[in-house]
Formats: C-alpha cells, structure tokens, sequence
C-alpha cells in the first residue's frame, strides 16, 4: 500500500511539472504580419508592459503640430524602442512578445487611422530575419489618448518558457 501511494504521489508530482525542452507556440501564416495565436508552456514566466506612448520628438514644435511627437510610424518607432527597453530591465527581448495592443488616433485631417504608417515602423521590429517572431495582435482605432497630439499607445505581454536544465 505504501508502495502505491508512494507510486501515485510521484506520478502526481510529473504530471504538475513542466516538461523540459517545452517552447511557446505560435500559429501564423507563413506571410502574415501576426500570429493568429500564441499558446504558453505552464510554468512561463510572463511579464506586462503597460500602455507605453511616443517620446517628443521634438520639444521645441508647439503643441498640436505633427513636429512634436511625429507622424504614426515615428511615433510607432519611438513607441516599440521604449517597450524594448522596458522588456530589457527584465531580462526579455521584442522577440518575447506574445500580445500587442495597439491604439491608433486618426491623425488631424485624415479620415482613419494610419495603419499603413504604423505597420511600416513594426514590419523594422517584428517579423525580420533578426527578429522572425510575431505576436498575437489587436489594432484598434480611438477617439483620443491623455496627450492629444499622441497617435500611439501600445501594450504588449512578454513571455519565456521554463527555464530547462539546472543552474539558472
């Protein structure tokens, strides 16, 4: 009877183990810019930039001049370089992206968005031969963002699978 719970309490203990070698998943078309799903390993270690929003590009255009913060894809590059930096301090690179959120305002005097601007600065980041990885992904158009001459705000989850091996 020992024996047997001893048996049980072990197979129990590997069933609620990650295994090793397990990898984070994601399914895309071979062409597409995202990945229509991301599927994580249990035991990954997961972290959650918040809405992270353009730099001034420059502080001495007045305000509501596009000069400021820049058009889409400048501010887009200005956006993805400080959530790069914010993953570094953890440890994590773009390439661990798994979700994006992206919030476009139409620039002044355009009648949409400019997802042909921000997707020009991403295709630079995600996607490359440096950097094949593309994250699960949602853009969406807003009214406005807190500073008014923002077009873009993005959040993202990063993630990495358990560690494997000993050591770490």
């Amino acid at each position: 009877m020992l024996r047997r719970a001893t048996f049980l309490g072990l197979l129990m203990a590997c069933a609620a183990t990650p295994a090793a070698g397990q990898s984070i998943r994601r399914e895309a078309a071979p062409n597409a810019a995202i990945a229509n799903s991301v599927e994580l390993p249990a035991g990954s270690r997961i972290v959650y930039v918040s809405g992270t929003v353009p730099d001034l590009a420059d502080p001495a255009a007045a305000r509501g001049s596009p000069q400021r913060y820049g058009n889409t894809a400048a501010q887009t590059r200005s956006v993805l370089r400080t959530i790069e930096a914010r993953l570094k301090a953890h440890g994590m690179t773009l390439g661990d992206v798994v979700m994006m959120r992206v919030f476009l305002v139409r620039p002044p005097g355009a009648q949409a968005m400019d997802f042909a601007g921000m997707m020009t600065a991403y295709r630079e980041y995600f996607g490359t031969a440096a950097q094949p990885n593309r994250p699960a992904r949602s853009t969406m158009e807003v009214a406005g963002l807190v500073d008014p001459d923002w077009l873009v705000e993005i959040e993202v989850t990063a993630a990495r699978p358990p560690a494997t091996g000993r050591g770490r």
